[in-house]
C-alpha cells in the first residue's frame, strides 16, 4: 500500500512538472484562447462646426447596459435597476424569461454615465456595460435640416451626417482584454490599434445668420398659416452657403414620432416654379444678346394674345422702358422680350444659370429641377417660361442663379464647406449688362414697385418678387401659392443674396412682395450688421404696407 501511495505521488509530481515546466507555453496559450481575446474600440466622431468653431453636432461618451439571460437571476436588485433607469415594471424579468437561450439582451442604450455608475453599484450577476457615444446638437431645430442626425447606433440617417458618414465616423480601434469564467471584462492587458477619429466638418454656415433667417422665416409662417416654408443666405462673392433654414423645423436631440416631412430640407431637396423672380435673367440674357436695347419701349394693353392664348398682368400698365417692365412685373412686356429671342439661345441662358441641373453642394438628395426643352416649344409655352412657368428650381438653385446679377456677371457655384475662393466660378452676362439689371431691379423696392416691404433699412438693396399658381393634378389650382421674393443687398456692390419662399400661405395674402418680401427685409438687415458690412444709404424710414404683387 505504501507503494503503491508512494508511486501515485510520483507520477502526480512528474505530471505537475510536465504542465508547470515542460508544456508550460502551450498551456498558457491554451488558457489565453479562452480567457484573452480583443474587443473593439469605438472612435470619437467627427463634430460639425459652424465657419467660426460654433459646435452644430457634438459626440458624448454614454455607455449601454446589456445582460446575459443565462447568468441573470430575476430579484430586488434588477427592480432597484428598473427604478434606476426608469424601466416599465418587470422589465428584466421578461428580457431574462424571453432569452434564456441567448448570451446577449439590451437592457438600456446611450445611458449618461451618472446613471450607469448607480447601476454599477448594485454588482448585478450577468450584467454589463460598453462604452459608447452619443450625438448631440446644440442648435437644435435651427440647424437640424442641415446638419441631420445619427441613428441609436451613430449612422447618419439625415442631412450632412449622412452625406459625410465616411470621413465623421473615423476607424474603430482594438484592444486585448482578460475575462472571466463568466467572461466578464476583469483587465485591460494591451491596446492593439488606437481608435482613428472622425475628421470635424468646416461648414460655411454662420450660425448667427443661420439663427435670425430662422426666427424671422418661423414668424412669417406661423403669421401666415402656410404649408411650408424656406430660406437660404448665400455669399454674392464666393458662392458660400451662409444659412439654409425650413419650416415646419424638429429638434433631432429628441426625435419621438418623427415624419420625413418635418426632418427633409426644403430649401435644398424640394422645387417650385420661381415666377417672376426669374424675369431679371430674361431681361439680362437678351439685353446680352442684342436683341433688346436698354432704351426700349414696351407697349402692354394688359393682355398679350399668343395663337389660341392670351398672357395676361395683374393690371395694364400702358407703355414701359425697361426698367418699368421688371418694376412692374409686366408678363406681357417679358414675353416680347423673350420672344425676340431664338428659342435655343433662351434656353440656354436658363442652362447656363443652372436650371435643370443639380447645385452641387454636397448635400444629400439635392433637386435639380426642370427646364422644358426649347425643341418643340411653343411660343406660348416660351412666353410662360419668361415668368417663371415650365421651370421648377429649388431655393438654393435659385439664389445661385442670382450670383451671376450680384457679381457683376459671374456665376458661382454653391458650397456648404468653408472655403476661400470659387474656383468653379464662370461668367455668364457682361458686367455691363449685370450692372444694369441690377439697377433695374433695386427700383423694384420703391413705393410704386411690387415690394416696397423689401426695403433694407440703412442699405440699397435690388430684388424680384414672384406670386406662382401651384400646379396640381388637373393643372394649376386657384388661391393656392408659392410666395417668393430673391434680392441682393448693398445694390452697387452685393455681399449677400436671400431667397425666400412661403408655400401655401393661408391667411388671405399670397402676393411674394406682401408675404416673402418682409422676410427677406429683416434677414439681410441684420446678417448684413452681424458682417460688419458698413451701411450706404442714410434711411431708417418705417417700412409701409402695400397691396401691390408681382
Amino acid at each position: 500500500m505504501v507503494v503503491f501511495i508512494m508511486a501515485c505521488m510520483a507520477v502526480l509530481v512528474g505530471r505537475a512538472v510536465d504542465l508547470q515546466v515542460l508544456n508550460k507555453q502551450f498551456l498558457k496559450e491554451q488558457g489565453d484562447m479562452r480567457h484573452v481575446s480583443d474587443v473593439k474600440v469605438d472612435a470619437y466622431r467627427g463634430m460639425i462646426k459652424d465657419r467660426n468653431g460654433a459646435p452644430l453636432a457634438i459626440s458624448t461618451p454614454v455607455e449601454s447596459i446589456w445582460m446575459n439571460p443565462q447568468q441573470t437571476k430575476p430579484g430586488m436588485e434588477m427592480r432597484q435597476m428598473e427604478k434606476i433607469l426608469n424601466l416599465p415594471k418587470g422589465k428584466s424579468s421578461e428580457l431574462i424569461k424571453a432569452d434564456t437561450h441567448k448570451q446577449f439582451a439590451y437592457i438600456a442604450r446611450q445611458v449618461s454615465p451618472v446613471v450607469a455608475d448607480q447601476v454599477k453599484a448594485l454588482k448585478l450577476e450577468g450584467v454589463y456595460f460598453e462604452r459608447e457615444f452619443k450625438r448631440y446638437y446644440p442648435a437644435g431645430e435651427v440647424s437640424a435640416h442641415l446638419v441631420g442626425f445619427t441613428n441609436i447606433d451613430d449612422i447618419g440617417q439625415a442631412g450632412l451626417e449622412s452625406g459625410y458618414e465616411k470621413s465623421l465616423k473615423g476607424i474603430p480601434g482594438s484592444k486585448r482584454v482578460i475575462r472571466d469564467g463568466q467572461r466578464r471584462i476583469i483587465e485591460d492587458v494591451e491596446n492593439i490599434k488606437e481608435p482613428i477619429a472622425g475628421r470635424n466638418l468646416e461648414l460655411s454656415i454662420d450660425q448667427r445668420i443661420q439663427y435670425l433667417a430662422y426666427r424671422e422665416l418661423q414668424l412669417a409662417f406661423n403669421l401666415h398659416e402656410a404649408k411650408s416654408a424656406a430660406l437660404v443666405v448665400l455669399d454674392a462673392k464666393s458662392g458660400e452657403i451662409l444659412a439654409a433654414v425650413n419650416q415646419p423645423s424638429f429638434n433631432p436631440n429628441t426625435r419621438k414620432s418623427l415624419k420625413e416631412s418635418l426632418y427633409r430640407n426644403r430649401s435644398i431637396t424640394d422645387v417650385f416654379e420661381p415666377g417672376s423672380t426669374i424675369k431679371p435673367f430674361v431681361v439680362a440674357a437678351a439685353l446680352d444678346g442684342g436683341y433688346i436695347k436698354p432704351d426700349d419701349i414696351f407697349e402692354t394693353h394688359g393682355v398679350y394674345p399668343i395663337g389660341r392664348h392670351v398672357v395676361r398682368d395683374v393690371h395694364n400698365y400702358g407703355t414701359l422702358d425697361l426698367t418699368g417692365v421688371l418694376k412692374k412685373s409686366s408678363n406681357v412686356a417679358v414675353s416680347q422680350i423673350a420672344l425676340s429671342m431664338p428659342p435655343e439661345f433662351f434656353w440656354r441662358a436658363y442652362h447656363k444659370l443652372g436650371f435643370g441641373v443639380a447645385p452641387g453642394s454636397g448635400f444629400p438628395g439635392e433637386a435639380s429641377g426642370s427646364l422644358l426643352d426649347y425643341q418643340n416649344r411653343s411660343d406660348f409655352e416660351t412666353a410662360t417660361l419668361s415668368f417663371g412657368y415650365g421651370v421648377s428650381t429649388s431655393a438654393l438653385q435659385l439664389a445661385r442663379a442670382y450670383t451671376a446679377l450680384a457679381d457683376d456677371g459671374i456665376l458661382h457655384s454653391v458650397s456648404l464647406l468653408r472655403r476661400d475662393e470659387d474656383i468653379d466660378a464662370q461668367r455668364v452676362f457682361s458686367i455691363r449688362t449685370a450692372r444694369r439689371v441690377r439697377a433695374m431691379m433695386e427700383t423694384v423696392l420703391l413705393k410704386d414697385g411690387t415690394a416696397y416691404e423689401a426695403r433694407v433699412d440703412g442699405y440699397s438693396a435690388a430684388g424680384k418678387t414672384g406670386t406662382v399658381k401651384k400646379a396640381g393634378a388637373g393643372g394649376y389650382v386657384d388661391k393656392s401659392y408659392f410666395s417668393v421674393f430673391a434680392g441682393m443687398a448693398p445694390t452697387k456692390n452685393p455681399r449677400l443674396i436671400v431667397v425666400v419662399m412661403v408655400d401655401e400661405p393661408s391667411t388671405g395674402q399670397y402676393y411674394g412682395g406682401i408675404v416673402s418680401a418682409p422676410v427677406f427685409s429683416k434677414v439681410m438687415a441684420g446678417a448684413l450688421r452681424v458682417l460688419e458690412v458698413a451701411p450706404d444709404r442714410q434711411d431708417n424710414m418705417p417700412i409701409l404696407l402695400t397691396r401691390q404683387g408681382s
